[in-house]
């Protein structure tokens, strides 16, 4: 197993969590910090503040933190020590987040744990609470003067880590990047996306890059399409009432999903530093034109059955309008007019309800050409597929074609599987570690711009109002299947491309993952 690289210390400093009794912080902020603190990452002088308007006894809270690591462990045990030391090192305020005096009380509380956990004065502010309150928040700090970011060792440094939504449209997007650039530096902001955080999406570019064998034939000359997929079984949940603000789109193409094509995309860096992959990144969404909603799909789930259950519609969730026109599902064509991309399309979809869970990138290679063999109508050759899975297991997987044994010329699809836990070996992530750890050193390459948010919702923004205006004919899809009919026809109109199927995509893979299409035989001459 290879040796991993040297990790760069993180600067000691204290982490202000707004938002600290909610869902975010117990099930995917402190399990995150409590894994760092596992792996020796975390810095030795740290301290964790809790915010919230409600106020919670120290103890409980800690309680209730600790019940959210456990399910984050899978099969390991709490380690008790380093949840000890990690849970010693926290504090609570209580306030209203509106209330000037909130802000005075957590500089009082700051600069106490800046002296008793020597934190230096560093301090990030992690607003994980509702997108409305971002401005507010960060209006309240600035003028508590809790941003300022002086000269001198004991001044320290201030970051501000946002959660998404970065607004629900291109102006509402617009607006709050005005908003944040008026009291912080663009070098302070911090726009999470947990999507990022994960390693098979970090690998995009380094794997892309450092192999002459794929970064070759990644263009136009040998791309016929790329595939980009989030698919989730669960429904809304409890989340009813977000969901219906937010719908499938907003909730996953301008950031998630328009990230991952960004990364796919994206021309050579001129440099190593954050900026020039950003940059790169920012140049993919610039040359990606407004969708046209002729090009896009939506779907809302009815009832159905998954895993050998029967599921209720989404119209019958919990905090969700009777006549809803909220879509679960939704599916773009877009294109990167560049010269690299001329002709590529990327189709990119989202829902809930389908029939299994799998986030992944496929990249379809054109056809080889003349092949020493005549295929059958029943079985195509030249099927190669590039699939880099994110979730749920982490891999990277080539199909191609091989003759089979024996004396007649079978056209076998086969495939090779590099599998992250078998390599690297297991652990424990809830995929914040990395980011909460780029935030810690000051580096940026994993965050959105305010540029490539706004290109995110200008991409989708006329989609978006012309949903807005229509009358749809939902449900449209049952529980557990692919997804609407139309979604078929989209991918289908300039050709006879078809989506991978959800269900085989998401078979688990392992060592010896085979592809599990079938064999045709191709008679010998």
């Amino acid at each position: 197993m290879p040796a991993h690289p040297a990790i760069v210390p993180a600067d000691p400093c204290a982490m202000v969590l707004f938002g600290a009794t909610g869902d975010l912080a117990r099930r995917l902020v402190v399990p995150a910090l409590y894994n760092l603190a596992c792996s020796g990452v975390l810095p030795e002088h740290f301290a964790l503040i809790g915010v919230a308007r409600h106020g919670a006894r120290l103890e409980d809270w800690r309680a209730s933190l600790r019940e959210g690591v456990t399910p984050s462990l899978g099969a390991a045990t709490l380690d008790e020590a380093v949840w000890s030391g990690l849970s010693g090192r926290m504090s609570f305020v209580e306030g209203d987040l509106t209330d000037p005096s909130l802000y005075a009380a957590l500089r009082t509380e700051i600069a106490g744990v800046s002296v008793a956990q020597q934190t230096a004065g560093n301090v990030i502010f992690h607003l994980a609470v509702e997108d409305r309150l971002f401005a507010t928040v960060v209006d309240q700090l600035a003028e508590a003067g809790l941003t300022d970011q002086r000269r001198g060792v004991t001044a320290g440094w201030r970051r501000v880590v946002v959660e998404k939504p970065f607004g629900h449209s291109l102006e509402s997007a617009r607006d709050l990047n005005a908003d944040l650039a008026r009291r912080l530096g663009e070098n302070q902001i911090f726009r999470i996306d947990h999507f990022l955080g994960k390693d098979t999406v970090q690998n995009i570019a380094a794997f892309r890059f450092a192999n002459g064998l794929f970064e070759s034939i990644w263009n136009r000359d040998r791309i016929d399409h790329v595939q980009i997929a989030a698919a989730e079984t669960l429904g809304v949940e409890a989340r009813g009432d977000f969901y219906e603000r937010t719908g499938a789109m907003r909730d996953m193409a301008p950031n998630h999903l328009l990230s991952l094509v960004s990364l796919v995309a994206m021309e050579p860096p001129v440099g190593r530093d954050a900026d020039s992959l950003r940059t790169r990144k920012a140049d993919v969404l610039a040359a990606i034109p407004a969708v046209s909603p002729a090009r896009a799909v939506r779907g809302q789930y009815d009832a159905g059955e998954l895993g050998g259950r029967a599921v209720r519609p989404y119209r019958e969730e919990p905090g969700v309008a009777p006549r809803s026109n909220v879509e679960t599902y939704a599916a773009l064509e877009l294109r990167v007019e560049n010269a690299r991309w001329e002709g590529v399309p990327f189709f990119i979809r989202t829902g809930k309800r389908l029939s299994a869970r799998v986030t992944e990138i496929a990249i379809r290679f054109k056809s080889g050409g003349a092949a020493p063999v005549q295929a059958t109508t029943a079985y195509a050759a030249g099927a190669n597929w590039l699939v880099l899975r994110i979730a749920p297991d982490e891999s990277i997987s080539v199909q191609f074609d091989v003759k089979g044994r024996g004396p007649d010329v079978d056209l076998v699809p086969a495939k090779m599987t590099f599998i992250y836990d078998n390599w690297f070996g297991e652990r424990s992530s809830v995929g914040y570690e990395t980011l909460l750890y780029d935030v810690m050193i000051g580096d940026p390459t994993l965050f959105m711009r305010a540029d490539m948010v706004e290109h995110g919702w200008r991409i989708v923004q006329p989609v978006l109002d012309a949903w807005a205006t229509e009358t749809p004919a939902f449900p449209n899809y049952a529980s557990g299947t692919a997804g609407p009919a139309g979604a078929d026809r989209l991918i289908a109109r300039d050709g006879d491309r078809r989506w991978r199927s959800v269900s085989v995509l998401a078979e688990p893979v392992s060592a010896s993952d085979q592809a599990t299409l079938p064999v045709r035989a191709i008679p010998p001459k």
